[in-house]
């Protein structure tokens, strides 16, 4: 083979080419694009394109980073020494570099230097030529000690546990290839400095490269040995990481220089095997999982690397490895800490803290308990999300959301079995893998949103292994098909209504009740979060935006309806950004002085227009069949409703108008025979048999009647409108009710008194009949300043709810009652 004398120059910083020898390069600039242009074009020719690799004086070599090879340096800076070499491949490298892989044929002088049209250096060359086979003979005895030094190293390698397919490629160079070649291989490999290797490069007798290849050789056994007998006298965890420390330090170097770790020879991935390996044993897995990972281990190992059951399997090892069988974060049982945490992160919710407080507070004494499985159900925007968030702080846990709103795959959940195109573990395997710790908080959000029964599987029934702290223990992803058990990970889910949960499901869970904030509580929190929040995320400081404390309840009252406080956050957002606009504008003009930072209310129609929602009133004149009720909307917010009764001449029929559901329309029936049957003890019919609506149709009106109105609270406002209406007394403007009736008179408890009650003290209602049974709900719930502002009635039965509500006048009220021996 007839080499070039005028080669492209490409210089090496602290690196050392040698004959034999594949290294891996990464050049840029124009120089390297013009090379590799050259590259193509001779490989598309078929001809082989030859460079020069010099190595460059370390101490005089000023590159800011040696992975970045400049191509035109000047002589002085280029070592005496070359070795030619022939360019097997390159790639591109991004931002303008070249990967490129060139293998070391022989060596040469550098003569002279000179700078090419394109700015690349070429070099002037003589090359060296091999040895005779005079100089062979007489370096014979040497060229044998040195074979026989080689084997001995190999064994020691052996004895490392090196990766098969590297001990056999080396076995195969110690018996196929010359010993000078072998020795010019061997430097390359053990652990040599930048000068020996130039002393390599530049030796051109045979007896003396091989004298000081065999001198280094024997050095690194000396190094092996000595690090064999330090393994033998310390045992456990040291000794291991010991002994891979100097195995993985002459992997990277042979792999380095046989030029294997880009895939040459499959070398890469049995390294990465062999880490994999590592890391499953360091994973400490149950006896279950332990027997088939090396189950598997065993049968990748007869896999070849391309086909695609491989790579399932090593998929499947990776997630194997990466599950945390044994990892925890430390729980942190600080109850003051977790008090602190809850409390300024959300105003009120106080059931919801208490509850966690108690769970941390007995897990502390106990030492150790089951996580329970919380279910949070409210209306959107209560902060059913944000607190699981706060939880996971307050316990010093790993926190990971999963959404399961629109999830129909039975598979999202359980995971794919491996045998599927694709396959994929569930997400709680999915959200374990992420956290890295077997206790995280799992955030099942919006868990009434989930799909069910389709021909994909029903998701929701995948969750019951995964919700019963009986059952997760030894939960089975059918990706990972091996038991995992999930009794330390804390799950809490959220939904709006329990209504689409499945029995099943919802008796694995714990349900906590998170009402819509009152219009107070909404004002405390724009003060407190809120509106420091938006101001600063507008660029303004905090005393640029002053809203006073009726401002922010008008906004929340007109602008905004919701349980939540997200389109209060935006309304809020729209202020901010008026107040922005109005000292932009004054800046521009010189006049920042004029800026007002306070907000009025006479600001807010210029700023958000008319109100979007009207303040109920109580009305101001009392009629006869018209009864004041009070209402809780679905989103969180309560109201006051307002029935009204008429009687007109007809064959006693009864109309419901006002858009109504059907429970109210059964309520307005059970009204309606109550009044009927008891009407001589009422004293509106003047005989026990008498009918009352015989020549009459009764028709109750719900006002608003565009507005869908339904639910079981309504029955004691029908019962007292109708009664008002057939006996001419009349109810209170001041006064509401709530409640449902039995068709024996029992009045029964209702929902959402908290909302109820508030709403219609801020209407002007002053006196509430509320059903017995939801007394409590009063004293826990209502706030302090509402209780002393309203007289509360507790009736047991509709002859209370009548006697507290109707008058006759100021001064006459519904006659004591006798209705005792009518019953």
């Amino acid at each position: 083979m007839t080499l070039p004398d005028s080669l492209v120059v490409v210089p090496l910083t602290n690196k050392v080419l040698l004959p034999s020898v594949v290294l891996k390069l990464t050049l840029r600039g124009k120089e390297a694009s013009a090379l590799t242009r050259k590259f193509f074009k001779l490989a598309e020719q078929r001809k082989p394109m030859y460079v020069v690799c010099v190595p460059m004086h370390p101490t005089r070599s000023s590159l800011p980073d040696d992975r970045w090879l400049m191509l035109s340096p000047s002589q002085d800076r280029l070592f005496d020494h070359g070795c030619v070499a022939r360019i097997m491949r390159v790639q591109r490298a991004g931002l303008g570099a070249f990967t490129v892989f060139v293998e070391g044929i022989s060596r040469c002088k550098v003569d002279r230097v000179t700078t090419a049209p394109e700015g690349a250096g070429l070099a002037t060359v003589t090359h060296l030529d091999h040895p005779s086979k005079a100089q062979l003979d007489q370096a014979k005895d040497d060229l044998i000690s040195f074979k026989a030094l080689a084997k001995e190293f190999l064994t020691k390698i052996r004895e490392l546990q090196l990766p098969d397919s590297l001990t056999t490629q080396l076995a195969k160079l110690i018996d196929n290839v010359s010993p000078l070649t072998l020795a010019d291989l061997l430097v390359s490999v053990i652990e040599t400095t930048f000068e020996e290797k130039l002393y390599m490069l530049s030796t051109t007798d045979t007896k003396d490269r091989l004298a000081k290849a065999t001198e280094w050789m024997t050095r690194q056994l000396h190094v092996l040995k000595i690090s064999e007998q330090i393994h033998s006298s310390i045992e456990g965890k040291l000794s291991k990481k010991q002994r891979e420390f100097y195995l993985r330090q002459q992997l990277d170097a042979i792999k380095k220089e046989l030029g294997e770790s880009d895939g040459f020879s499959g070398g890469k991935d049995e390294d990465d095997m062999a880490q994999l390996a590592r890391r499953l044993d360091e994973a400490n897995l149950p006896k279950e999982a332990a027997t088939t990972v090396q189950r598997e281990l065993k049968r990748i190992k007869k896999l070849q690397p391309s086909s695609s059951e491989w790579s399932v399997t090593r998929n499947y090892l990776e997630l194997v490895a990466d599950l945390p069988w044994n990892k925890h974060s430390d729980e942190t049982l600080d109850i003051a800490r977790a008090k602190d945490q809850l409390e300024g992160d959300h105003f009120g919710l106080d059931h919801v803290k208490k509850r966690i407080i108690e769970y941390l507070s007995v897990a502390k004494i106990k030492g150790d308990l089951k996580a329970p499985i919380l279910c949070f159900v409210g209306p959107p925007g209560v902060g059913k999300t944000s607190l699981g968030k706060s939880i996971a702080t307050a316990l010093s846990r790993e926190f990971h959301r999963i959404s399961l709103g629109g999830v129909r795959d039975e598979a999202d959940i359980r995971g794919h079995r491996r045998t599927y195109v694709g396959a994929m573990p569930g997400l709680i395997v999915q959200g374990l893998r992420k956290t890295g710790v077997s206790n995280p908080l799992f955030l099942l959000d919006e868990i009434d949103k989930l799909v069910h029964s389709t021909h994909y599987g029903d998701p929701a029934a995948a969750l019951l292994e995964v919700l019963d702290p009986e059952q997760n223990n030894t939960f089975s992803d059918h990706y990972l098909n091996i038991p995992y058990d999930l009794s330390n990970t804390l799950f809490i889910a959220t939904a709006n209504s329990v209504d689409t949960i499945p029995e099943p499901l919802l008796d694995r869970m714990e349900l906590i009740q998170l009402n819509g904030y009152t219009f107070e509580e909404k004002l405390h929190i724009a003060k407190s979060h809120l509106l420091p929040k938006q101001t600063k995320a507008h660029g303004l400081e905090p005393e640029q935006v002053l809203i006073e404390d009726p401002v922010l309840l008008k906004m929340a009252e007109n602008y905004t309806r919701e349980s939540g406080v997200r389109s209060f956050e935006r309304t809020l957002a729209s202020v901010v950004r008026a107040k922005c606009v109005q000292l932009a504008d004054l800046r521009e003009h010189n006049r920042e002085q004029d800026y007002n930072p306070k907000v009025d209310l006479a600001d807010m129609e210029d700023i958000l227009g008319i109100a979007t929602f009207e303040k109920e009133v109580a009305e101001r004149d009392p009629i006869p069949g018209v009864v004041t009720g009070l209402a809780y909307s679905g989103s969180g917010n309560g109201g006051i409703l307002f029935i009204e009764s008429s009687k007109m001449p007809g064959k006693g029929e009864l109309q419901l108008t006002g858009s109504l559901g059907d429970v109210i329309k059964e309520s307005a029936q059970i009204a309606l025979t109550w009044v009927k049957s008891h009407a001589y003890a009422l004293k509106i019919a003047s005989s026990r048999d008498q009918n009352i609506v015989e020549k009459s149709d009764i028709h109750v009106h719900f006002p608003s009647g565009a507005v869908p109105k339904d639910g079981p609270s309504a029955g004691v406002t029908l019962v007292t409108s109708l009664v008002s209406l057939f006996s001419g007394y009349y109810v209170p403007t001041t006064t509401a009710m709530t409640g449902e009736v039995s068709l024996r008179g029992q009045v029964l408890p209702v929902g959402g008194i908290k909302e109820k009650v508030i709403s219609a003290h801020r209407a002007g209602i002053r006196k509430i009949i509320l059903p017995y049974r939801n007394r409590k709900q009063v004293s826990q719930d209502v706030p302090d300043r509402v209780q002393q502002d309203i007289e509360f009635v507790y009736a047991k039965t509709i002859w209370d709810v009548l006697e507290a509500a109707l008058v006759i006048s100021d001064n006459e009220k519904w006659p004591i009652r006798t209705y005792e021996s009518h019953l």
